[in-house]
This record gives structure tokens, sequence and C-alpha cells, in this order.
């Protein structure tokens, strides 16, 4: 079986309202796809994601795994965001290992 992964572009991302950016990924993910977002989400989009996420737990969607490179240190801190953000289905991707600048995972087919 194959598993599909959508590479994102911060230009994309950014053209989109929070709400509807969320709704990409996570319309992304239950079909099973890997997503990439290059720029990332802010850690507000993480926990609205995530929240968003826990309504639609079921049978068929287990949920989402998410990783991401923290940003660097800039001034004030405002509106944090990741530089890169990998989500993916549960039951289909596993990170390993994470540090700031390496993700690991295993991506297996269901």
């Amino acid at each position: 079986m194959e598993v599909k992964m959508d590479l994102v572009s911060e230009d994309k991302i950014n053209s989109m309202g929070s709400m509807e950016k969320l709704r990409f990924v996570l319309d992304g993910v239950k079909s099973g796809n890997i997503v990439v977002l290059e720029g990332g989400l802010t850690s507000e989009e993480q926990m609205k994601l995530i929240e968003l996420t826990m309504t639609e737990v079921n049978e068929d969607f287990p949920g989402i795994e998410m990783n991401g490179y923290p940003t660097k240190r800039g001034f004030l801190n405002l509106r944090r965001k990741t530089r890169l953000t990998v989500i993916g289905p549960a039951n289909t991707m596993h990170t390993i290992k994470k540090d700031n600048d390496l993700i690991s995972a295993i991506i297996s087919a269901i």
C-alpha cells in the first residue's frame, strides 16, 4: 500500500485563514495523507488542531501525530510558529526522535 505525502508551501498556508488552514490539514490527514507544512503552525493553531481532532476521533480516524521544528528566537517572540510541521494519521506515522534540527519518523502503510 502507498503512503501519500502533501508538501504545502508557506505561501499557500499564509493565504488561508486559521480555521480554513486547520480544516485543510485535518481533511488531508483524515484521508490518510502525511501533511508537511513549510512555515508550520502557530502554537495556538496547533492547540486548536488538537482540539478539533479530538472531536473527530472515531473507529475510522484514530487521531493525529504532529511534530515540528521550533522557531529560532526572534524579536519579542510574538506569534511564534514552527519552521516546519509534519502531521499524519496516528496509526500511520510514529515519531521516534526529535530535536531542533531533525525529526525521525516511521511511516507505515495501513
